[in-house]
Order: C-alpha cells, then structure tokens, then sequence
C-alpha cells in the first residue's frame, strides 16, 4: 500500500465522519440518502437543478418576432431551436397559423399561445390513389395524380391488407419528389399494394409527438377545419395526438372543430389536462388512449362531442374531476377494457344524446370489465332520449362504487331509468345516489341482486 492510498482513505474517512456530524441534524430521505439543499446544474442530473430566474424563450408571430411566419414550418423551426439547446419556451404570437404537416414536439418543450389570439388550423384535406404498387421495404411511392401535394406535407397512407383485410395506417412526411413519385421521411414497413386499394390523404394532427417526456401545451386554440376535411381516426389523429409520452400537461387549450378527437394520447403516463374546452369535434372530446397510467382530466369543458371523455383499453389510476360535460352526441363518459382502479368524480354530465355514464361491455376475454372504480357525486342529467339511462353498467362488470350522485330529468319521464345493470354485472355499491323524474330510478336485470 503506498503514501497516496493512506492519505485518500484517512481523508474519506474524515470526510464521512463530518458529514455525519453535519447530517444528523438533517432530516434524510426514507431510504437513508441526505437531502438535496443545494442544487447545481450537474451534467446529466436531469431530477435536480436551480430554480432559474430566466430561461430560453423563442418567438413565433405573423410579425415582429424572432422568428416570422405563419405556417408549420416557421412553429417546427421554432421547436427545433429550443430543443437543441436543451429545451425552452415556444412563444406564439397573436395570429392564424395554417399547417400542412403536424408540429413535432420534443421533451422540455413548452408550446405557450396567445390564448384565442394564436389559431393553428390546418389545410383542407385531400385524398389520391396510389398508381403503383409499394412493398414494406419501400421509402417512396407513386400517386395517381398529384393534385396540391408538395414536399414538407403531412400524409396518411392506408390500404387493406391483401392478406387478411385489415385495415393498413401510416403515417409519413414527404420529403422529395420527382414527377408524381414522392420519397418518405420513413420506410413504410407495410406492403402497400393496388389490390388492398391504398390511398395518399392530407390528413395529420396539428400538435403531435411520440417517446417524449416533460412537455406543457398551454394557452393555443387548435381548429381542426373539419368542414374540409375527411375523418381521421383518433388513434391516429387529433388537434393533440400522443404516442408514448410522458408526463404531459395540456392546460387551456381549445381543441374545436377536428373530424376525429380533439385530445388523444395513446399509452402515455402521468398526462394531465386541465382547464381545457374541447368542443365540436366528431369523436371524442378527450382520449385517454389504451394502456395509459394515471391520467388526470380536471376543470374542462367537453361539449357537442361524439363522445365526452373515452376511456379506452387498459387506462388505470386515472381521475377525471370537476369537468362540465354537455351535449355530447352519445356518451358523457364511456369506461370500458380493462379501466380499472379510476375514479370518476363531481363531473356536471348533461344532455348526452344517449348515455351519461356507460360502463361498457368487452366478453372477448375472461377479465376484460371496468372493474374497481369509483363513480361519485356526479350531477348526470337529462340522460339520452325516450329510453334514456343516466348510469348504465353492462356486461360482467364489478367491484364497482356509484354512490353520492345527483340524477336528474327535467324533461318528461317516458322510459328513462337513472341507474340500469345488466343482467351479468357483479356486485356493485350503491349508496345515497339521488333520483329526480325518472320513470325508473334502478332498474336491476341481474337474477341475484348484489347492489347494496
């Protein structure tokens, strides 16, 4: 052992003996580490840092800004800037913005508007056959006729299989061009082939991102144009469309007018939307697609939707909290394939056209039920039309807790029921849920009743 490796051993241990001196007055973390009082920005320490008093902001206007323009590019060229520099404020001016392909975002993003000031729309959309076939491991393919495509578009490119009949969807950028064939941003993977009768549409969501972390939405009006354009499948599409994110805030943002969903995010985690009008879309209002965790949805407004809130496949320890949901065209809520363990709570749902609360049904495997969520003091009125049901729970749902709401119908009675559960359904909890001018207030089909 030589001089050097003594001395850095009796330092260490000089050094461990006043740390612990210096920390027993400190309170320590659970699993014993000493807490963070001091924070630097340390390279590649992305869970601490100092709460800085200024940081990087860019902005975006029609003019008299940092960067000038009104289209996707001047907005993605703004999103890039920041990114590059580690994240940052995307500032958008006052002003309508018309995109020909989505705006990516990125992690550390911030995409801040001007309220109902700064309008991002989209072109009309339009859809072309495919003139020749396309195999999986293609990057280009060739249009039957070019109608307005220009390089820089976005596009969804979907066909039939050959194969089996489903349903092909991809979506790409176009990147080059010669005559009527177009180069992608991305290999397709798909065979794109005559005979599943593949076609070419302007069809993309205006903000968008996929494997991304750490991103606000705030204060913009997203205006799908749905007049011009086709529906698009909000899997796929929307005024926001996310794909395997996290940690998303999406906070007064008027999402209108989409010929599909208006907010949608596929097995995305720890999403919050807040303070949001999400209204006059064809599908849902808001999407908490399959597969994601702990969604909060609180303090919006959904109205003249398909569908207010869709919970969809897989959507566990959610919470959707003081929203007002009106006039949606058949549901207020629909909870379904295995959403479990959600609670749904002291929501305003009226004039849906059929449903106010559906607890759907899914008999393609064992376990496939909205079991284990709480549905509480809700106000559910003026439920669907003749034969109305404000809380339906169907197929072999259970473990459920309804209790504490208001239902109401203001219209005459004629058929309409406050709470149905089919004739399947488990136990379910009922307790101080409060009827007003219902022909039948509960209406039990199961042979041996479990409700309480």
């Amino acid at each position: 052992m030589n001089v050097s490796d003594v001395s850095r051993r009796n330092f260490l241990f000089s050094l461990s003996g006043a740390c612990a001196a210096g920390l027993s007055s400190r309170r320590l973390w659970a699993d014993g580490r000493p807490p963070v009082t001091n924070p630097r920005a340390t390279d590649g320490d992305e869970r601490y840092g100092p709460n800085w008093e200024e940081r990087l902001q860019i902005t975006v206007g029609p003019d008299k800004a940092d960067l000038v323009g009104s289209d996707d590019k001047v907005l993605q060229a703004a999103v890039d800037y920041v990114t590059r520099l580690g994240g940052g404020t995307v500032k958008v001016l006052p002003g309508t913005y018309t995109l020909r392909n989505a705006v990516f975002l990125s992690s550390k993003v911030r995409l801040l508007g001007s309220g109902a000031d700064s309008i991002l729309t989209k072109i009309p959309s339009e859809s072309v056959e495919l003139g020749r076939d396309s195999d999986w491991y293609d990057q280009e393919i060739t249009l039957r006729n070019t109608k307005n495509f220009r390089v820089g578009d976005g596009i969804v490119l979907r066909a039939k299989n050959p194969s089996n009949g489903a349903q092909i969807v991809i979506k790409r950028t176009l990147v080059a061009r010669s005559g009527n064939r177009f180069k992608l941003s991305n290999g397709l993977r798909k065979n794109l082939w005559l005979t599943g009768k593949p076609t070419c549409a302007s069809l993309f969501p205006l903000l968008t991102s996929e494997n991304t972390a750490e991103v606000t939405i705030e204060n913009i009006t997203l205006d799908g144009n749905k007049d011009n354009n086709e529906n698009f499948n909000g899997n796929y599409g929307g005024c926001i469309f996310l794909q395997d994110c996290n940690r998303y805030t999406i906070r007064n943002v008027t999402a209108r007018n989409y010929n599909g969903d208006g907010i949608s995010f596929q097995i995305c985690h720890d999403v919050v939307v807040e303070n949001c009008h999400s209204h006059d879309n064809s599908n849902l209002g808001v999407h908490p697609g399959s597969g994601s965790q702990r969604p909060l949805i609180r303090n919006n407004r959904l109205e003249n939707n398909d569908q207010g809130i869709f919970w969809c496949w897989g959507v566990k320890y959610g919470l959707a909290t003081n929203n007002k949901i009106d006039g949606n065209r058949r549901y207020g809520i629909s909870i379904g394939h295995c959403d479990t363990d959600n609670v749904i709570e002291k929501n305003t749902i009226t004039n849906s056209g059929q449903i106010g609360v559906l607890f759907r049904d899914d008999s393609r495997g064992q376990d496939f039920w909205a079991n284990r969520n709480i549905l509480r003091e809700n106000i559910i009125e003026n439920s669907g039309g003749d034969a109305g049901v404000a809380i339906d729970v169907t197929g072999k749902t259970e473990s459920v807790r309804i209790f504490g709401n208001t239902l109401r119908e203001t219209r005459k009675k004629m058929n309409r029921t406050g709470i149905r559960l089919g004739q399947e359904v488990g136990k379910v909890n009922l307790n101080e849920n409060s009827f007003e001018g219902f022909a039948t207030e509960l209406m039990d089909q199961r042979k041996n009743s479990e409700a309480s």
